[in-house]
């Protein structure tokens, strides 16, 4: 019963240490936010003169800010697909992670709206799209299915760390009383009586149950935002699931290289452990070979048929303009991957994070891909208009706009895994007393 109890111990002073912030958590804070003041002023350029300060023009008018919102929605999915698929299947080994993976999802999830308004000339009329949109458009839908996996998500990062929330407030001697008094605020009341236990494990369940219809609604519907077009590239069958599986492997990859950073800088080697990038490897491998299915399928039906505008957009991936782009995101952030996580070594942490780099790279390239050179082709033929107007480049302000949309998610994971227990401390503990009376 001691060595149980000192176990425990040793559990909640080695999960509660990295709350309290430390010089290098501070340093990095400042980088991000000095960073984001940057990205904003940009933003207040384009604001005051437009986005003609963007390189999108009357023909690419969907360029790098709508692939990064394809991109910030794919990569929220993780949370479900760990949280709620797997913790369904009564896969324990992933307890440790869930939490990671619901922190990433939040923030990509939450960050995408904003990068919607980004891309509108006119941010001030985005009340509009509530009082006067109507259900006959998909964009509707987006914004729906959106809001409501930021909710689902995020009672499903607050609900189980409600006992959490207690124990930060009776242990974090050091953190300022404000501080605790929020915790203890949050913890509901928080006692551990038998009736409470069961009501968290069921609300986790219903929300898990209910967050799984929703997020494969939220990327199937930002695969119909293309898909309901005409446009050679866009018009598809199988866009709702080749987006939900891209999603998945660039969250998957997102999770891994956040496992690595919490493993090493919190110093959870005891919980964030090689199996877990073992484990989490084999669910990329698999995740992956089924893309690659996806993608074969997607691009081998048109070249078979080859008609005349989906010939265009095909020699201008397989060896026009966007070869090198198209074939590099297709060797090395898909193919490669997966050969290289067949072996064991490579599932390994230092492995796995170079990969798992490559795969999100190759993620997000992957949705400029899809946007961009299907709106360089369109049915009519483009004359009389400037060089810029035929050909889509992102300006400095537009890129530099899209990295502040990706510091800011960068800015959120770090507050909420610094503030909160980034492993289940009462989780962790309840799993083990429950495995020792099996």
């Amino acid at each position: 019963m001691d060595n149980n109890k000192n176990l425990y111990e040793n559990a909640v002073s080695d999960l509660l240490k990295p709350i309290y912030p430390n010089r290098l958590f501070k340093i990095w804070m400042a980088f991000l936010i000095v960073a984001l003041g940057v990205c904003v002023y940009a933003y207040t350029i384009q604001l005051r003169d437009g986005l003609g300060v963007t390189g999108m023009r009357d023909y690419v008018s969907w360029g790098m800010y709508i692939a990064n919102f394809v991109f910030f929605v794919a990569t929220s999915l993780v949370g479900m697909l760990i949280s709620a698929v797997l913790g369904l299947t009564g896969a324990k080994w992933s307890a440790p992670i869930a939490r990671i993976a619901e922190i990433i999802a939040l923030a990509f999830a939450a960050v995408a709206g904003l990068v919607i308004i980004v891309d509108m000339g006119r941010p001030d009329r985005l009340l509009y799209v509530f009082t006067h949109g109507r259900v006959q458009s998909p964009i509707i839908w987006d914004v729906t299915v959106v809001t409501t996996y930021v909710v689902i998500s995020a009672l499903l990062l607050y609900i189980p760390l409600i006992p959490d929330l207690k124990i930060c407030s009776e242990r974090l001697d050091k953190a300022p009383k404000f501080q605790r008094r929020i915790f203890k605020i949050l913890s509901l009341g928080w006692t551990g009586s038998d009736e409470q236990i069961s009501l968290i494990k069921k609300c986790t369940r219903v929300l898990a149950i209910l967050i799984i219809p929703v997020a494969l609604g939220i990327h199937t519907v930002t695969s119909w935002l293309f898909a309901v077009t005409v446009r050679p590239g866009w018009d598809s069958t199988i866009f709702g699931p080749y987006f939900v599986t891209g999603a998945f492997v660039s969250g998957c990859s997102a999770v891994i290289i956040a496992m690595y950073f919490f493993r090493k800088n919190y110093k959870l080697k005891d919980y964030i452990t090689d199996m877990h990038f073992d484990k989490m490897g084999k669910l990329l491998v698999l995740l992956s070979l089924v893309y690659l299915y996806f993608n074969i399928n997607e691009f081998l039906v048109p070249w078979y048929k080859l008609k005349k505008f989906d010939a265009v957009h095909l020699q201008e991936m397989f060896y026009g303009r966007y070869a090198i782009l198209f074939w590099g995101t297709q060797l090395l952030g898909l193919i490669l991957p997966i050969i290289l996580l067949l072996f064991r070594k490579m599932r390994r942490p230092s492995p796995a994070l170079v990969i798992s780099l490559f795969v999100i790279a190759g993620a997000w390239l992957k949705r400029y891909l899809i946007v961009v050179p299907t709106m360089e082709h369109p049915f009519l033929p483009i004359q009389n208009v400037p060089e810029n107007f035929k050909f889509y480049s992102p300006t400095l302000i537009e890129t530099t706009i899209t990295a502040g949309t990706i510091i800011l998610t960068l800015l959120i994971i770090t507050i909420l895994s610094k503030f909160l227990p980034i492993i289940p401390i009462w989780e962790t503990k309840h799993n083990q007393n429950e495995s020792k009376e099996d």
